[in-house]
């Protein structure tokens, strides 16, 4: 930041963060950059591919402040802003804490009361499927017809399971006969954070990776994006299954089935009762119809996601520790590296096939499915230690989460660091690491030809 007398190195704010003026992170617009910068004199960071920028008085960190993106909605905006703030302010708590605060993320007064308002929620679907079958059983005349109408709106309210078919859709899904290496490694990554393992792998193309319960029995199945998989070091993958495993292992209550089922149904009665775009006096009657028990699921719905947010955010952090415990405190912080360069690496997929579809890719157009993943893992190898400083300071500047229901990425990173450090306890040397990949080889084939052949 600028003094009166024109210096500009901006100090680090407390807790080690930097505070810079827009104009001063986004650097001068249309003018070249030049080899030293007037302000502190030293010599720019990155270039060429990477943003040139100065890690001394942070000149260009953040260029595409201007671009940034409000969130949408004023719901969502202020779900912004606390998971920003609970974020800051467990990062202080566990920080105070150090190792001892391993606590379930589930426990405590605001997750007995989203169980009991989530419970509510059900309530209300089972009166309606009660008062609908009393009316059509015990009813005369109309009754009987009218008694149809709850116990439609309770079907379609109803708790969903999910099924594997439908969370599979096309995409190349793997059992344990199909991948004994591989769900094996499962097996001992889940067994170390303390819990168990999947009985299904469904393979992506996302830069992303998720375990997700599906079927009245809530059976696990991980979602394995290859955007983020391929570019992992062995260690990496398994801080990465460590993070999606310690989830359940602490408690999170997002995951539990009963409140997660609950925030589905509030999404159902809310696309239900949505106001109708206004053609007719039918539409302005039946939207003020539905504006009180809108609001009311609208009021629902923010304090259920208020009563489990902070909760929320903590199970992140308690499994970023996971991580840590299971693939070393190194790993699980360059994993945190790994997120804060989705969109960069969602962004070389995207130019691979457009490459290959418009045939720009030289001799490479016929088998660019052969050497996708290889290509982004040699590119994501080749981001420079100091575009990962400068992302984790835009990350600061901008409250970086990966969404609204994570802490800041840059507080989950710099809480790995600073605690003590753990020593792996699964070590995945090459030799397995490549027996792992053998066996997710047709699916990287697969949904290689998927990506480029459009």
């Amino acid at each position: 930041m600028r003094d009166k007398g024109g210096e500009a190195p901006s100090a680090p704010a407390p807790g080690g963060g930097y505070h810079l003026d827009r104009d001063h992170r986004r650097g001068t617009a249309g003018r070249p950059r030049p080899a030293r910068l007037p302000d502190c004199g030293a010599t720019l960071t990155g270039g060429g591919v990477h943003v040139a920028w100065c890690s001394g008085c942070g000149w260009n960190t953040d260029p595409g402040a201007d671009a940034e993106e409000e969130p949408r909605g004023r719901i969502e905006r202020v779900r912004r802003r606390l998971a920003r703030r609970y974020g800051e302010q467990l990062f202080a708590d566990l920080t105070a804490a150090g190792d001892d605060a391993t606590a379930p993320a589930g426990r405590g007064r605001s997750g007995r009361l989203a169980g009991c308002l989530a419970l509510a929620v059900h309530g209300l679907t089972v009166t309606l499927l009660a008062a609908g079958l009393a009316m059509i059983l015990a009813g005369t005349g109309l009754v009987p017809v009218l008694g149809a109408i709850p116990v439609l709106l309770a079907v379609v309210l109803r708790p969903r399971f999910g099924s594997l078919r439908k969370a599979a859709a096309d995409l190349p899904v793997l059992r344990r006969p199909d991948a004994p290496e591989l769900f094996g490694l499962l097996d001992e990554v889940a067994s170390t954070v303390g819990t168990t393992g999947v009985e299904a792998v469904v393979v992506d193309t996302a830069v992303n990776a998720s375990v997700r319960t599906y079927g009245v029995r809530q059976r696990r199945v991980l979602t394995v994006g290859l955007g983020l998989w391929e570019t992992l070091s062995p260690q990496e993958r398994i801080a990465l299954l460590g993070h999606e495993f310690g989830h359940y292992a602490h408690g999170d209550t997002r995951h539990g089935l009963v409140v997660a089922t609950a925030f589905q149904s509030l999404d159902t009665w809310s696309y239900t009762l949505a106001p109708q775009e206004s053609t007719s006096l039918l539409d302005d009657l039946m939207n003020l119809a539905t504006a009180l028990p809108r609001a009311a699921v609208d009021g629902v719905a923010g304090l259920l996601d208020h009563l489990t947010l902070r909760g929320s955010q903590r199970a992140e952090y308690l499994a970023d520790e996971a991580a840590a415990r299971a693939a070393g405190s190194e790993a699980a912080a360059a994993l945190m590296d790994r997120l804060l360069c989705a969109g960069t690496l969602t962004g070389m997929l995207r130019r691979e096939a457009i490459a290959a579809r418009t045939r720009r890719g030289g001799d490479r157009s016929g088998d660019a499915a052969e050497g996708l993943w290889r290509r982004l893992a040699a590119q994501a190898a080749a981001v420079p230690a100091t575009e990962y400083e400068r992302l984790r300071r835009v990350a600061e500047l901008r409250g970086h989460s990966v969404d609204s229901t994570h802490p800041p990425t840059h507080l989950r990173h710099r809480l790995l660091t600073a605690r003590a450090s753990h020593e792996p306890r699964i070590a995945l040397d090459a030799e397995r690491a490549a027996r792992v990949d053998a066996e997710l080889g047709d699916a990287r084939r697969t949904l290689a030809r998927q990506l480029l052949n459009g």
